[in-house]
This record gives structure tokens, C-alpha cells and sequence, in this order.
């Protein structure tokens, strides 16, 4: 990285030199002058301090990586017990989508015990070869072994891009892969795309949801990008399985872990939001914690889930699990009714592939109108009555 270099013997007045820094960079200690990490490299001090005394140090090249060396899109197989989680196959119809445009095929790598029979099923969503490695020592999901093995996949096969669910195993796997390589990874990407020269282009919100930043990772490979659940589209499932299965092996001596798995309990079965049809979704304009009962009891008529926006979980009204957006879940239900919910990115992002999107808002340039397919200008107190009665009604004729 760029740099400033400080030339003690030049400076004549420390104070005067600091001063001219409009950020408070620059710091005195014992008679030295110091530039602090506040630095944003505006070069004002080597303009206007005395002559010689910054001076600012360019980057040394960066080295270029051969990309033609790094081939095809894969794809970790997220599974529990050969139980593929459906974020496998939605990201293997983007990365059909994403090889398409630079000629590339798109792999499957599927690492678990006595899973060579669940492979198959990958074949029917477009991947070209499953690389499956079934072992014993990869029974139980251990971050050492799985870790070994994904490095091994990708020193044999050189993929240049790899997607992973943001599962709770994709949310550590993908990190640790990305170090062993010293790589980049962009989190909880919402929009993928490639450019001709296989430079992965991961868009995702950034600055609390203020903008919406475009990462590339030009000059190393591969690219590693986690996506979470029901955020991007799944295939069509074809009736022929097209490809092939490859087994590849990793020494056994090499999936040594410093954990043993004792046993493992599941978890009990709980409703979720992201499985339900239809969400009622309270945000800002929801009054105070009571008038959530109103809200609930719209979901119920419908036979939804009640959910909210982050400010209400942060404030106690609801528990985390109701959560939507990029810090909560994501979600993807027939019907979203959202009242007094402003929209913001990262909301929006969790929800946005909902098939029907109903808004109510008092604000008529609410943010959450532009994704929403109805929109009703007005004060949710007086709508979500208006709902309710007339959802009554109907279930009373047909009654």
C-alpha cells in the first residue's frame, strides 16, 4: 500500500506541520513527528509542509496473476447428513449463468461420508463434473478437515470462482478457505455477475446499507463469494442428469483434526420466516411494543408469521429470529405485508424476491414503494383494521 514517509531532519515547527493534517493524522511523540491509521492519503501535508519533509511513497506493483491458469465456477454442496440444503442448487443456477458468459463448466464439490449416492441429484441443476470425496474422516462437519479438503479440491481443479451458501458451515468454511489461498471474499453478496475476463463482480450493501459496493478481486485466484439462502434463483430441475461424477481423494494422514466430535443433537423444529407463505412484516411505525398484537393478528387471519425490521429486535420488541434483512434472515414468501417500514437496503435485500410485495407507509417517498408491487399511502392503524375485517368477511361468506 501507498505510504508517508517522515523526514525528521526537515521538520523545523512539529506543531505547525501537524496543524496543516484537516483529518488530526499526524501526532507528536517525544519530539517525532508519527502519521496515525486517521490518514486518508490527501497528501495536504506534502503540498504544504516544509519541502522534504513528507514524502509520499507510491505502491510497488502489484503482481499479476495468470489468469488463464484458473478455470470454471464451483460450488460447495451444503448438506447435513447428505441432505443437500437447497442454497446449493440455487447457486448452481447462478454459476450456470455466470460460466455461460466467459465458456467456463461449473463444478460441484461435495465433501462428506457415504454421500456418492446424493451426488447424482447435483447433475440435474447443471453442474458439469461433481468432485465428490467420500471419506470416513469427513462424517461430522470438523472446520479442519473440511478446510484440507476444499484446499485440496482447489490446488487440483483451479477454479477461478467459487460460490458458498451463507449457511452457518459456508459462514466458516468460505473465510478459512479464502486465508489458506490469501484471497478475497465478499459476504452476503445480492448480485453476481462476470466480466470477460473472469473477474468476479460481487455486489452487496456496504456503509450500514447506504450504498451498494462492487468488489472485485483482480489480481488473485480464485474469487470466493458467500450467498445466502433464497436470495438468488434455483433452476429448473432437468429430467436428465447431464455430467459427470468425479471421485477425488485426500490422504487420510491429512485429515487429522484437533477436535473430535463426541455427538450431535438436533435441533427441535420451530416455525421460521423463511419457510412461511405469507409474513406480516412490523417496522418504525409500529407506535410501541403493544400494537404488535394487531399485527400478529393479521398474520394469524392469513395464516402467516409476524417479522420486523432491525430497530424493533434492537429494541426488545421481538426476537432476533423475526428479523429481514442482511442481518436477519432472508426471506422469500408468496405475500409480504410490510406496515410502517421505510425500506432501507439492507431490509430490502432480504425480501425483495418475495412474489407479492404489499407496502403500507404514511410516507409517500418511502424507499420500500420502489420494490413494492402495492403500495397504500396511509397510517397502518387505520389500514391493517380495514384488512382484517375485510379478511373476515370473506372467510364468513365462504363459511
Amino acid at each position: 500500500m501507498a505510504k508517508l514517509v517522515v523526514h525528521q531532519d526537515k521538520i523545523d515547527d512539529v506543531q505547525k506541520l501537524i496543524s496543516i493534517c484537516p483529518f488530526g493524522a499526524m501526532v507528536e511523540h517525544n519530539g517525532k513527528v508519527e502519521v496515525t491509521a486517521a490518514c486518508r492519503m490527501c497528501r495536504l501535508c506534502v503540498k504544504k509542509g516544509p519541502k522534504g519533509a513528507m514524502e509520499y511513497v507510491e505502491d510497488e506493483p502489484v503482481p499479476q496473476v495468470d489468469k488463464s491458469a484458473w478455470r470454471g465456477i464451483a460450488v460447495y454442496v451444503d448438506h447435513v447428513e447428505g441432505n443437500i440444503h437447497p442454497v446449493t442448487f440455487e447457486l448452481l443456477g447462478k454459476a450456470r449463468e455466470l460460466a455461460d458468459k466467459i465458456h467456463h463448466p461449473v463444478y460441484a464439490l461435495f465433501l462428506g461420508n457415504e454421500i456418492e449416492e446424493r451426488a447424482e441429484e447435483l447433475l440435474h441443476y447443471g453442474a458439469d463434473k461433481v468432485f465428490v470425496c467420500d471419506k470416513e474422516e469427513l462424517q461430522d462437519f470438523s472446520i479442519e478437515t473440511y478446510t484440507t479438503a476444499f484446499e485440496q479440491f482447489i490446488h487440483d481443479v483451479k477454479p477461478t470462482a467459487i460460490l458458498v451458501g451463507a449457511t452457518p458451515v459456508g459462514r466458516q468454511l468460505a473465510p478459512r478457505v479464502a486465508a489458506r489461498f490469501r484471497t478475497g471474499l465478499t459476504a452476503d453478496c445480492t448480485i453476481l455477475d462476470m466480466h470477460e475476463n473472469t473477474d468476479l463482480v460481487q455486489i452487496r450493501p456496504a456503509f450500514g446499507g447506504n450504498i451498494m459496493a462492487e468488489i472485485l478481486t483482480p489480481n488473485s485466484r480464485p474469487q470466493l463469494a458467500t450467498v445466502r439462502y433464497k436470495v438468488m434463483d434455483a433452476p429448473e430441475r432437468s429430467e436428465e442428469a447431464k455430467g459427470e461424477i468425479v471421485p477425488f481423494d485426500v490422504p487420510t494422514e491429512k485429515l487429522g483434526s484437533r477436535v473430535t466430535v463426541i455427538g450431535m443433537k438436533k435441533k427441535p423444529k420451530e416455525k421460521s420466516i423463511e419457510m412461511a407463505d405469507v409474513l406480516v412484516v412490523a417496522g418504525r411505525g409500529v407506535k410501541k411494543k403493544e400494537d404488535l398484537s394487531l399485527l400478529r393478528e393479521l398474520a394469524d387471519a392469513l395464516g402467516g408469521e409476524l417479522a420486523c425490521t432491525r430497530p424493533l429486535v434492537e429494541a426488545g420488541w421481538l426476537d432476533a429470529k423475526h428479523q429481514i434483512g442482511l442481518s436477519g434472515r432472508t426471506v422469500r414468501p408468496k405475500l409480504i405485508i410490510t406496515c410502517g417500514v421505510s425500506g432501507a437496503i439492507q431490509f430490502v435485500a432480504g425480501m425483495d424476491h418475495s412474489d407479492t410485495i404489499f407496502a403500507i407507509n404514511t410516507d409517500p417517498k418511502a424507499s420500500i414503494f420502489k420494490a413494492a408491487n402495492y403500495a397504500v399511502i396511509g397510517d397502518l392503524y387505520e389500514i391493517v383494521p380495514q384488512l382484517l375485517a375485510g379478511i373476515r368477511a370473506g372467510k364468513g361468506k365462504r363459511g
